[in-house]
């Protein structure tokens, strides 16, 4: 019980500078403190509380509607992240499709083929890779949650993603979580039989039953609001039954190998700063007019990392 109580105050401190208020320091928040919505914090917080992801672990997903950005993660899975790069620069996915959208869980794209029919060539990527579905926690700096997880012993955020620990037997294994976002590399039966090329984004309620049962190398920054209203696949596991249900993918590239302005600039809310931790408070407890009574607790695939656009100037 002690962590939680010393989570509420650290929120509340944090509170209270970003309020410019007095605050009692004794184990309970004084009935003056201030307090303020998610967006009024973003409203004050500074440059350094946001981050500029890496071109190179950008990619850009365009359709027909627009452009999904999606953020890599190296430090999950290295190896499926450099052939995921490899791909993109080879041009593996352009002109292929998203030929599965199924309802409450994932949409899914690549080189979907007939049995029998030969697959497109994957030019100077790894046919075979590792399973990567944790890491030693040594060297992240995981920001970890109060809040209790039921799929692991700690839950809370590295680098922006969220993620999960459990270092309980000394094992100190980290791993991202499946969470609204999500990407994930398709695998068949075998652990080892993933390799970039069939990628799946978790557009339904969060499946943390497939933590570290899969390789997840990513998550989206902008544009899943292109994925979800996909239209649901009839065919078994929501594949669409007729090709020309499919969802043709212009290009997939690297941000890194995009002119620069032709890139979509953002920024992603720092999540290890006290600015975050307020913010995760004003999801945890609502205090808006409408809420009868605060939650007292959050689930970590309900905090939603802010991006924006950068300001001007």
């Amino acid at each position: 019980m002690r962590q939680p109580m010393r989570h509420a105050l650290s929120a509340t401190l944090a509170a209270c500078v970003l309020a410019l208020s007095g605050c009692a320091t004794s184990g309970a928040p004084a009935t003056a403190v201030e307090t303020r919505s998610t967006q009024e914090l973003l409203d004050a917080s500074t440059p350094a509380d946001w981050r500029t992801p890496d071109p190179a672990n950008l990619l850009y997903m365009d359709l027909a509607g627009g452009r999904v950005v999606i953020e890599l993660a190296p430090a999950f899975a290295p190896e499926h992240v450099a052939n995921i790069r490899t791909l993109a620069r080879g041009g593996f996915w352009n002109g292929l499709t998203l030929y599965r959208s199924q309802d409450n869980f994932v949409v899914q794209f690549g080189d979907i083929t007939e049995e029998g029919v030969p697959g497109k060539p994957i030019g100077s990527a790894r046919a075979k890779l590792p399973a990567e579905f944790d890491r030693a926690s040594a060297g992240l700096a995981f920001h970890a949650l109060p809040d209790a997880d039921g799929w692991s012993a700690q839950a809370g955020f590295v680098d922006g993603f969220p993620a999960a620990r459990d270092d309980r037997k000394g094992a100190g294994r980290t791993w991202l979580a499946h969470c609204y976002g999500t990407l994930g590399a398709g695998r068949d039966m075998a652990p080892d039989s993933s390799n970039g090329t069939e990628l799946y984004i978790v557009t339904g309620q969060s499946p943390r039953q497939l933590d570290r049962n899969i390789t997840t190398v990513g998550r989206v920054l902008q544009g899943m609001d292109l994925l979800s209203v996909l239209p649901r696949g009839t065919g078994p596991l929501g594949f669409y039954e007729d090709p020309k249900q499919r969802t043709p993918i212009r290009r997939i590239r690297l941000a890194s190998e995009v002119p620069a302005n032709e890139r979509t600039p953002l920024q992603v809310l720092r999540t290890d700063t006290p600015l975050f931790d307020a913010v995760v408070e004003s999801r945890r407890n609502r205090r808006d007019d409408w809420y009868v009574r605060p939650a007292g607790h959050i689930d970590l695939c309900n905090i939603s990392v802010p991006v924006r656009t950068p300001p001007a100037g």
